[in-house]
């Protein structure tokens, strides 16, 4: 049967993975220009609210289909442990228990071990995965509501699987914020680490959307989603509660100027309309130089631009140093980093990035495939 509306469980599932996403990056601007002064901070509370909107939600979703009278609930999901319920709904209800799990584990290991810069400590492990189960099984809620929708409720699901893949990138980027600053730009590291993160996602969204500028419209939203905190956050006052203190802060410090990916995502799309029929392998190949060649091109001069004083002010936010770096560092000095030793290393790490941009779009477009079939 044909589904007219969305159901009320996604809008509460994307609701969740929003709360996630914006607490997450408030959190981190917490720490950068406060420090962790306390555990029930507004945007903890706003991380948190993720897992337990998704866990309450979907075990609710499951409890419903399993002990419920509707037989075509029970039809529409799958089996698991005695349990009944869509397989999205597994996955963020585990994604659920595991954030709400790593709340006191976060607590006790700053206070036992003090302030933790790093992203990825073991506690902000757990929540991570957790909170990528979440954004996984909103995925693949709204995949299985996508096969029975028509109509109004078949354009907005389209809209909610494009803001749930923007969702996905950010994550798999903030993942590994500390090795893709701007002083790590002209390093062949940072373009690997890249291209092991983007381009699994841009072919599974190209994969699995029926718009001819899927790619695109991620990018895009992905650029106007961090943007949006580089303007937002500093008019807020903010001073730092913890030593030591390396840089003056007065007000929020956001997170740093989006990765200009929007560039190989316009660069695959026409290569997508360009040559629609080649074979996979053919197409792989030439999706990943053209991600690396595009990417390359556009950022390499960027982090130059980045680098510059012309980016610190408003719109790009450079001059935004948390209070914990110290004053000699390339970040303060606006000076690149060179991680690779020699020329040689820079070329063999440049290739790696680009074999990796290949497996990745071929993980991303085997996995596009398989996602377009998921009936429940």
């Amino acid at each position: 049967m044909l589904d007219q509306r969305v159901p009320g469980y996604i809008w509460l599932c994307v609701l969740a993975a929003t709360c996630g996403g914006v607490g997450s990056l408030w959190d981190i601007s917490w720490h950068k220009s406060i420090g962790r002064d306390s555990f029930w901070t507004p945007a903890h509370v706003l991380i948190y609210l993720c897992g337990a909107i998704a866990g309450l939600t979907c075990g609710y979703v499951i409890l419903s289909a399993t002990f419920g009278r509707s037989s075509a609930a029970r039809e529409a999901g799958v089996r698991v442990w005695g349990f009944r319920g869509p397989l999205g709904a597994f996955l963020c209800a585990w994604g659920g228990i595991a954030m709400i799990t790593s709340a006191p584990f976060d607590d006790w290991w700053h206070n036992a071990y003090g302030l933790d810069v790093r992203v990825l400590s073991p506690p902000h492990v757990v929540l991570m995965f957790g909170f990528i189960a979440i954004r996984c099984g909103t995925l693949l809620l709204i995949f299985g509501a996508l096969s029975r929708a028509r109509d109004r409720a078949k354009t907005i699901l389209n809209g909610l699987l494009i803001y749930s893949f923007m969702g996905l990138m950010g994550l798999s980027l903030g993942a590994f914020q500390e090795l893709t600053i701007r002083t790590n730009m002209h390093s062949a590291r940072f373009y690997l680490l890249v291209a092991l993160a983007i381009p699994l996602w841009l072919a599974a969204i190209s994969a699995v959307s029926s718009s001819r500028w899927a790619c695109t419209i991620v990018t895009a939203c992905y650029s106007a989603y961090y943007i949006s905190f580089i303007w937002i956050l500093p008019l807020f006052p903010a001073e730092p509660k913890l030593g030591p203190v390396f840089q003056s802060v007065a007000r929020f410090v956001p997170p740093d100027f989006p990765l200009l990916l929007i560039a190989p995502a316009v660069a695959i799309d026409l290569l997508r309309r360009i040559v629609p029929a080649w074979p996979k392998w053919r197409y792989t190949v030439a999706a990943g130089c053209v991600f690396l060649a595009a990417f390359v091109a556009a950022q390499w001069p960027f982090a130059e631009f980045l680098q510059s004083p012309g980016a610190r002010n408003w719109v790009f936010g450079t001059q935004h140093i948390p209070y914990f770096v110290p004053a000699d560092t390339d970040y303060v000095r606006y000076l690149f980093t060179p991680l690779e030793r020699s020329s040689s290393e820079f070329i063999l790490t440049m290739a790696m990035a680009l074999a990796a941009a290949m497996v990745t779009t071929r993980i991303g477009l085997a996995w596009g495939a398989g996602m377009r079939k998921l009936q429940r």
